[in-house]
């Protein structure tokens, strides 16, 4: 079985200079939409350190500091997208407050209880094992600090489950092609059979179930742009 950490790594080493661009573009514009979702189970609690897991090219990272007092540390697998990620920080004039670092969601090199809050985007697909990442994320928020989660999802109704299916296996790589070149077209043919294969081995049920077992209490779900997306949140427990 391949390293999901080289399949991610892989795969997103030559995007980052059109990441941000075709990503709107590639998802009908929704992608924003479900970011600030997820931003918004954070940036209210007034949080002082926030932790942004799978960080790319820092556009969560950004967000939540303009909407909150945050400093913020973006941490991620790839150089590449880090390095456009510090471009975007730096033309954002945040460089202050926000900070870009190399690392693994599976290893943080942060200590127990160091951010007020976390969030990660589109991570559990490439991680081997997702519960032990999920302990591991939960391991470096404090007690009473928000978590919150964005990913993609398969629409649960079969109507536009279909026609995510032909999106997916048919438009997704034609339109990356056209508009990205080979890396995109890549992208795209990995994207729905990654996102299917996901849920197949683990379904909402499970994930809410992690989120608990990791230490989450009150977790929530929504599911998003008739079912293209998904946002979860939670709090760590007290306990």
């Amino acid at each position: 079985m391949p390293d999901p950490n080289r399949v991610a790594q892989e795969l997103f080493d030559a995007l980052p200079d059109r990441y941000d661009r075709l990503a709107e573009v590639l998802s009908f514009r929704q992608n924003s939409r479900w970011r600030r979702a997820m931003c918004d189970h954070i940036v209210g609690s007034g949080p002082g350190l926030v932790l942004d897991v799978a960080s790319g090219t820092a556009g969560v990272a950004i967000q939540l500091a303009r909407r909150s007092p945050a400093r913020v540390v973006g941490i991620d697998l790839t150089e590449q997208m880090l390095r456009r990620g510090r471009a975007n920080v730096e033309q954002a004039d945040l460089v202050g407050r926000v900070g870009l670092t190399v690392g693994r969601a599976e290893r943080l090199p942060f200590a127990d209880a160091t951010f007020d809050g976390l969030t990660f985007t589109y991570l559990l697909r490439y991680v081997a094992d997702p519960q032990a990442t999920l302990d591991e994320l939960v391991r470096v928020v404090k007690p009473g600090g928000p978590v919150a989660s964005l990913e993609f999802f398969v629409p649960p109704n079969r109507f536009w489950r279909a026609w995510w299916w032909l999106y997916t296996r048919a438009v997704l790589p034609a339109g990356g092609w056209l508009t990205g070149g080979r890396e995109w077209w890549g992208v795209g043919r990995f994207l729905g059979p990654s996102i299917s294969n996901h849920y197949r081995a683990h379904p909402l049920r499970w994930h809410v179930e992690a989120w608990e077992k990791a230490g989450l209490a009150d977790v929530g779900v929504r599911v998003m742009s008739l079912g293209g997306g998904l946002v979860m949140w939670g709090t760590k427990s007290r306990g």
